[in-house]
């Protein structure tokens, strides 16, 4: 399909959605614009395992845009709503209720939801996933001091609900069958002390798997892999992941391999249709990427989306970044650490703030850093513009990272 469209409906209300409609105004699309999403109005979910869930912010706090942005920006917010089917033949989709919006490009910004691992009981009612503000207000009524909490999953997610609970008084139980976690994006050093940061501050870390749960009426009870005993607890987080969305993509005939198949410019399988987020894999050369679930890559994802419904160039391609807080530290990782054949580490690790730069050639191909944002941007200047950097000379805290930029 070619040409600007005149109507465009983006279905999802979280950074992708949101990022995609704001770019397509600001780019100077005139035409009519709809966001449609499920719940209250569209929020940030990175919150939703730190703040939100201790009680510091509510959801108007964390929402993505103040409503006054939607109507100063001529977008149609259509909350608690959802889209039933998409008809790209009939240039329109169904909503909930039957009503059909009129529709020359959609695109899909669905998610994901919460994965449940195939573990006896996972279902139970004591058994808690985080994905959305109701599941986050559901599980902030179990993290009551003194409640026993078993955290399934050390990843970014489970870490940081642990800290969360801890932060409240609740008695903590972190397991997870992989003994450094993370260790693939941020470096074996870095990981095993950041995991390690869980015992100092008195959560129990486990390196097995659950079996199984049991709802014993006043509480649940876990079989865990390697031990006699059974382990007994107030409540369960399960934080192994997500699963996308991508059931309208699926009966809408577009091509869906564990997410939803897209070009390089987020164009799906027809041409009436984008998608964008956590659903996305882009297929490059024929190889499709796994799909890339940080909220930085969704936000980038709604900017090219945008700048292929508007013809214009498609926004450069950046050094993949992430943040993670627990514990009270700030860790922020670029690239990919395993991309890396030695790693520096500038600053001592574990101190008030440190940073590790992983380099392949020369060059510098991923970065990780512990309250040090500073560090982090010039790393993804250096990974963005391919410059050759003395490793001795990053190592040392007493160089001006800056300097080096300039090659």
């Amino acid at each position: 399909m070619t040409g600007v469209p005149e109507r465009v409906v983006v279905v999802g209300g979280g950074i992708a959605g949101v990022s995609t409609v704001g770019a397509l105004r600001s780019g100077g699309f005139e035409g009519e614009l709809t966001l449609v999403d499920a719940g209250e109005f569209p929020y940030d979910r990175p919150p939703l395992s730190k703040d939100y869930l201790a009680g510091g912010k509510n959801l108007e706090q964390i929402a993505l845009q103040p409503p006054q942005w939607y109507d100063d920006n001529t977008i149609a917010l259509r909350t608690r709503t959802s889209v039933t089917a998409l008809r790209p033949a009939e240039g329109a989709v169904e909503l909930s209720g039957g009503e059909l919006l009129r529709a020359d490009r959609v695109v899909l910004a669905t998610g994901g939801h919460a994965a449940r691992p195939p573990i006896p009981g996972a279902d139970g009612e004591r058994v808690h996933v985080l994905r959305t503000s109701e599941d986050a207000e559901r599980l902030r009524g179990a993290l009551v001091p003194g409640a026993r909490l078993l955290v399934v999953g050390a990843g970014l997610i489970g870490a940081e609900v642990a800290s969360t609970a801890l932060g409240l008084g609740c008695d903590v139980v972190l397991v997870d069958p992989v003994a450094v976690p993370l260790a693939a994006g941020i470096g074996d050093d870095v990981a095993t002390w950041l995991h390690g940061l869980h015992g100092v501050r008195g959560i129990t870390t486990l390196t097995a798997q659950v079996k199984s749960f049991t709802d014993t009426g006043s509480g649940i009870d876990a079989v865990i892999d390697g031990e006699d005993d059974l382990r007994s607890f107030d409540a369960v987080v399960v934080g192994v992941g997500m699963v996308a969305e991508t059931g309208l993509a699926e009966t809408a005939g577009l091509e869906v391999d564990r997410g939803v198949v897209v070009d390089p410019d987020h164009v799906t399988s027809n041409p009436a249709v984008l998608a964008v987020g956590d659903i996305t894999r882009v297929r490059r050369g024929g190889v499709l990427a796994p799909r890339a679930e940080h909220w930085e890559a969704a936000q980038h994802d709604g900017r090219r989306a945008a700048a292929t419904l508007l013809g214009a160039p498609a926004p450069a391609d950046t050094a993949p970044w992430f943040w993670t807080d627990r514990h009270d530290r700030h860790v922020e990782g670029v690239g990919r650490m395993s991309d890396a054949e030695t790693t520096v580490v500038r600053g001592e690790l574990g101190a008030a703030a440190f940073s590790a730069f992983g380099f392949r050639d020369g060059r510098v191909v991923a970065a990780v850093a512990v309250d040090d944002s500073n560090a982090v941007r010039a790393a993804r200047r250096m990974i963005d513009r391919a410059i050759a950097v003395d490793p001795h000379k990053v190592a040392d805290p007493a160089t001006d990272l800056r300097k080096l930029l300039r090659g």
